[in-house]
């Protein structure tokens, strides 16, 4: 028995051959520029979700729900965040993340430290962009950063 392979050409590769297509970096290109038409429209969302997250009252107890909302409020900040590579915003969200999903169930969770993350974003909001306003940002989620390790205390 005798096999016979005939290749095809895929329609991806004929449509990037095609005349009249887009090279990769013209499409990316376009693909930013589509997206700071979007920026103004995200920092809205981030100064939304900064504002409602400070606004969460501070449990006096153990209190899941509050908790919750404030990681869904952190979770739509990294969200909101991501697209415009604003790292120090999404790594401060993550972080408090993570001290929010790390927190004992049943027992009071500090609050001092949501209030924290959200002057250290809010801060971050603000600061120039440049070398300047990237070593301050720097400083800031170390800070962040050191929190995290104080309060997650390795298992074992």
């Amino acid at each position: 028995m005798v096999v016979i392979r005939q290749q095809r050409t895929s329609r991806l590769s004929s449509m990037i051959n095609a005349p009249g297509g887009v090279s990769v970096g013209v499409a990316m290109a376009q693909a930013v520029a589509n997206l700071e038409k979007l920026k103004p429209q995200g920092m809205a969302i981030i100064t939304a979700q900064l504002a409602q997250l400070a606004a969460l009252p501070d449990p006096q107890g153990p209190d899941e729900r509050v908790k919750a909302r404030a990681y869904g409020l952190s979770a739509g900040i990294l969200d909101a965040a991501g697209p415009f590579q604003m790292d120090d915003l999404c790594a401060a969200a993550s972080n408090l993340c993570d001290l929010l999903d790390a927190s004992p169930e049943g027992q009071a969770f500090d609050w001092r430290i949501v209030s924290v993350h959200v002057q250290a974003m809010q801060l971050m909001q603000k600061l120039p962009a440049g070398e300047a306003g990237d070593s301050a940002r720097g400083q800031v989620l170390s800070g962040l950063r050191e929190v995290l390790k104080a309060k997650i205390q390795p298992a074992g």
